[in-house]
């Protein structure tokens, strides 16, 4: 059908006319002309085939490899061979998941932390970035549980627990400084993240007290 559309618009035909021509041709052909379309040899089927592949293909596409994202013009390549040796659907599907796994692992890498000590003499760890599947492993080198003071505290203002991987990256945070006889706080978590970790009986002292609930005044009663 892509094929055919796209002949279609390459001569000319771009009205709602030349797909119902098309539509009613074919179904003529099958239902009419079966026994004549028998005799044509299965050699010139395959050369025409060949043509529609050649004038259906995006031949510009090569010239969008210098010019795109290496990963990009991979997933192009890995689409356009796995429809060769399977079909379009599948392929559409083995693209969504590789440029999804892509865009994960890219993203993996934008979590960083910015550290200061306060007033109190506690380390603040200020997160950056999403923490979920693939950010794990990067999270967990951002902190030094044995060079760390006593009192350690985690701000999630600027970041987003987003799975149930980030909640068992967060556990294993707070078992290496319970082992290491320190403390570990959590501030500024989003309520769903609160849900889970609670749901998931966590060992991490939340700081509810630096989380206030801010309300909005109206003048609705005045």
């Amino acid at each position: 059908m892509i094929g055919q559309s796209m002949i279609n618009v390459n001569s000319g035909g771009r009205g709602r006319l030349s797909g119902i021509t098309a539509a009613i041709a074919l179904l003529c052909f099958i239902l009419f002309t079966a026994s004549w379309i028998e005799m044509i040899p299965l050699a010139a089927l395959v050369g025409v085939m060949f043509m529609v592949v050649i004038g259906t293909f995006e031949w510009a596409t090569f010239g969008l490899a210098r010019r795109v994202p290496k990963r990009d013009f991979f997933v192009i390549v890995l689409v356009t061979v796995v429809t060769v040796m399977t079909d379009l659907a599948i392929a559409v599907i083995v693209g969504v998941i590789v440029s999804a796994l892509m865009f994960a692992w890219e993203h993996a890498k934008h979590i960083y932390a910015s550290s200061y000590t306060n007033d109190q003499g506690s380390k603040v760890y200020e997160v950056n970035g999403p923490l979920f599947f693939g950010s794990v492993a990067n999270f967990l080198e951002l902190f030094d549980a044995q060079n760390d003071p006593q009192d350690v505290i985690v701000d999630f203002g600027k970041s987003r627990v987003a799975d149930h991987s980030a909640i068992e990256a967060i556990e294993t945070l707070a078992e290496r400084y319970n082992k290491a006889g320190k403390t570990l706080h959590l501030r500024h978590l989003s309520q769903d993240c609160l849900a889970l970790l609670t749901k998931a009986g966590s060992l991490v002292e939340i700081n509810h007290i630096e989380d206030p609930s801010y309300k909005v005044a109206t003048d609705v009663l005045a």
